[in-house]
């Protein structure tokens, strides 16, 4: 989708380079597909010393992607969730997460994704998010839109809870048992609530299939990409504290129109506090 997204903001502009655009898309692509062939393969599951799954598609996609990345972009540095960081004083860092939704893949659900960013600093200069099992690619960039399989996409205009669907990826937070109540409250105001999130949630959202999306606890490899992509389709990401960040470890997406109600409901601060 090179046409279309030629301009960018002032903010982004001294950092973003427009190939980059289509770079972390190349690079979802290549690791989800990688990924995609031990789908419902009967992999074996590892534990790590956190308590997550890891298995032989995360680790070969990961590193599909960064040999990509090592041969156009020598010089930048690598955040993966698999294998650390390379390169850590470099401009440009990429961030990967080569499944995520890990628990989801191991049993078979099709909601799992590929996550691909690069960016400055914390400021995310272009995001990915791969859905190989459903066909599904959401790609954005500061200033040049959010793109859902080739197609210019934007959150809902839903304004009430009432009719609203919100989202999470475990209702019963167990990292962040402080959130619950706020959950709670945020659900039951709601139209619909459901869980089976990661990744996917996001890509509701930002699509205006679903109106809010909520994370306790986040890796950076899990936000990158969805900072951009939340905010380019009109919507609002924030971590838990209200910040405008991919790297506050915990994630709230949502319309622009609901975005004060669900963080006011969740007891979390207020957008742009």
């Amino acid at each position: 989708m090179s046409a279309g997204r030629a301009s960018t903001d002032n903010t982004s502009a001294a950092v973003a380079r427009p190939e980059l655009f289509d770079a972390v898309a190349e690079v979802a692509r290549l690791a989800g597909d990688v990924a995609l062939r031990h789908f419902k393969r009967g992999v074996a599951v590892e534990w790590k010393s956190d308590g997550s799954p890891v298995t032989v598609a995360d680790r070969e996609a990961e590193q599909s992607a960064r040999d990509w990345i090592a041969r156009r972009y020598p010089d930048h540095g690598i955040l993966g969730e698999e294998q650390g960081e390379t390169r850590p004083g470099a401009a440009y860092r990429w961030v990967v997460d080569p499944i995520d939704g890990t628990k989801t893949f191991v049993r078979g659900v099709p909601l799992w994704g590929t996550l691909v960013a690069v960016a400055v600093g914390e400021t995310v200069v272009a995001g990915a998010a791969y859905f190989p099992a459903v066909a599904e690619m959401i790609v954005a960039a500061p200033g040049a839109g959010c793109w859902w399989n080739g197609t210019r996409c934007r959150v809902s205009s839903v304004a009430s809870l009432a009719e609203a669907t919100v989202l999470t990826t475990d209702e019963r937070f167990r990292h962040t048992p402080e959130h619950v109540d706020g959950w709670r409250s945020l659900a039951a105001k709601s139209a619909v609530s459901r869980s089976w999130g990661d990744c996917y949630g996001y890509l509701l959202v930002a699509t205006g299939r679903a109106e809010a999306m909520i994370d306790g606890i986040v890796g950076p490899w899990d936000t990158a990409p969805l900072l951009p992509i939340i905010a380019e389709a009109g919507g609002v990401f924030t971590d838990w504290s209200g910040r405008a960040t991919a790297f506050g470890g915990s994630a709230i997406a949502t319309n622009a129109l609901l975005a004060r109600e669900t963080r006011l409901l969740l007891g979390a601060g207020a957008a742009g506090a």
